[in-house]
């Protein structure tokens, strides 16, 4: 493998800025990634990312975190993967625990509705187009097919399947490279953990997935927060940077302060590290065999048609008015007309134009 011609230090910085300022969930983040670390830097190259991105499709856990881990494990081993997940990961945790302080100081968060009005509609402005450059780059033709299913399928279900990806695979392993035949702790902290394990161990894909995964134990089984609580939760995720999923560290120290949100935190990601690096050196030695390589790019065709999928699943949530929908569309011509336009700084203003709309007109 050639020589990296980046440090492991300058990829970390890399993950320190997109774990501050990376805001849109798991679809923008990976869609950032290879915009940054792809097209622009060249650091990684698009055979590398799209092994990564069909990894993180399979493995359980957060799809954008295991990317990055992934991604850091290329040139730097495990060192690289262990650092840059933790510099992805924590500016987000530091950030949910501080609003968790501030949400139980004042019983609630109600400028956060406000706030999220405006950058619900530009965060899905900037998926979409993120969603648009990956399809027009990655899927060839005789990809729309699974592209299609896909997209559909995450619409209709409002959520991912592995099988899905699975699926992909093979079918078209099957059909560019048929095989050729052969013959031959203090309560809750316990509670927490193996619950949060659970959560990072047997849920696949993004945000998308696990939400109703932690709606049913957090709320339904535990009763460890209510609904509008749970509600809360999953805003303040959407409305700081980093991994959807941190909003376990929200909830984590609604229930039993700093610790459970230490232990919600880790308990969450270590499995998604495990998953991603232990099968990572065979994913880089066997990688590049014409059959796997079919079978990554069937699971590439998934995931992008999840993206644009999830593209609609969460626009119905957050363009509920025409204002909604004129930020959206906004930020998304500014995203392709002015890609230099740094995204935080869109996020900013959405924010603001939303404080303003709630403020002043709605």
């Amino acid at each position: 493998m050639p020589a990296p011609t980046y440090s492991l230090k300058q990829l970390c910085l890399y993950f320190l800025k997109l774990g501050t300022w990376g805001f849109g969930g798991p679809v923008a983040l990976v869609g950032y990634m290879n915009r940054d670390l792809v097209e622009r830097k060249r650091w990684i190259t698009e055979a590398d990312y799209k092994e990564g991105l069909a990894l993180a499709q399979l493995a359980p856990g957060p799809l954008a975190a295991q990317l990055g881990i992934y991604l850091g494990y290329i040139h730097y081993g495990v060192t690289g993967a262990t650092l840059t997940g933790l510099a992805f990961v924590l500016p987000s945790f530091f950030m949910v625990l501080a609003l968790g302080a501030v949400y139980e100081a004042y019983n609630g968060i109600p400028w956060m509705q406000a706030v999220f009005y405006g950058i619900g509609a530009s965060v899905i402005g900037i998926i979409a187009y993120s969603a648009f450059k990956l399809t027009k780059k990655s899927i060839s033709k005789g990809l729309w097919g699974i592209y299609g299913v896909a997209a559909v399928y995450t619409i209709w279900q409002e959520s991912e399947s592995v099988l899905i990806f699975l699926s992909a695979g093979i079918l078209w392993w099957l059909i560019k490279r048929p095989p050729v035949l052969r013959a031959v702790v203090p309560f809750p902290l316990w509670e927490i953990f193996f619950y949060f394990t659970k959560a990072g161990a047997f849920v696949f894909g993004s945000g998308l997935a696990i939400v109703p995964f932690l709606y049913g134990g957090v709320v339904k089984e535990y009763g460890w927060l209510t609904e509008q609580e749970f509600v809360d939760a999953v805003a303040v995720a959407m409305i700081t940077p980093g991994p959807v999923v941190i909003t376990v560290g929200f909830i984590g120290y609604l229930t039993a302060g700093f610790q459970g949100a230490a232990v919600a935190a880790f308990a969450t990601f270590f499995p998604c590290y495990l998953f991603t690096v232990l099968p990572a050196p065979y994913f880089k030695k066997y990688g590049k065999h014409p059959g796997i390589k079919a079978f990554v790019d069937g699971v590439t065709a998934a995931a992008i048609g999840t993206i644009t999928g999830a593209v609609v699943v969460l626009g119905k949530r957050s363009l509920v008015d025409g204002y909604t929908v004129a930020i959206a569309l906004l930020t998304a011509f500014v995203c392709w007309k002015y890609s230099r336009v740094p995204e935080p700084l869109l996020i900013l203003l959405a924010a603001l134009v939303g404080i303003l709309l709630k403020v002043f007109i709605l």
